[in-house]
C-alpha cells in the first residue's frame, strides 16, 4: 500500500484545502450552505481522492483516484469564478 502522506501533491492539496477554507470563512453568511459548501467539498475531494487511489491495489485503480482527483481542481476554479 503507498503512503499518500509522502506525495507532494498530497501534500500541496492539503494547503489549498486550508487556503479554501480561511478564503470561504470571509463570504457572506448567507453563503455558507451554497456555494461555500460546494467549494470546500471540492478542494477537500482533492487528496481526499488521492489518498483513497493509494490504498488500490493496482496501478490501474490507482491512475483512475488520480484522474478523478484531477478533475476536482477545474470544478473548483470554476466556482471560484
Amino acid at each position: 500500500m503507498r503512503d499518500f502522506r509522502k506525495y507532494d501533491i498530497w501534500i500541496d492539496s492539503m494547503r489549498l484545502v486550508e487556503l479554501i477554507y480561511m478564503t470561504v470563512d470571509q463570504f457572506p453568511k448567507n453563503e455558507k450552505f451554497g456555494l461555500s459548501s460546494q467549494i470546500t467539498r471540492s478542494a477537500v475531494s482533492i487528496p481526499s481522492n488521492i489518498a483513497e487511489g493509494a490504498s488500490r491495489s493496482s496501478e490501474k485503480e490507482f491512475a483512475r483516484f488520480l484522474e478523478i482527483a484531477l478533475g476536482s481542481p477545474f470544478e473548483l476554479e470554476t466556482q471560484l469564478i
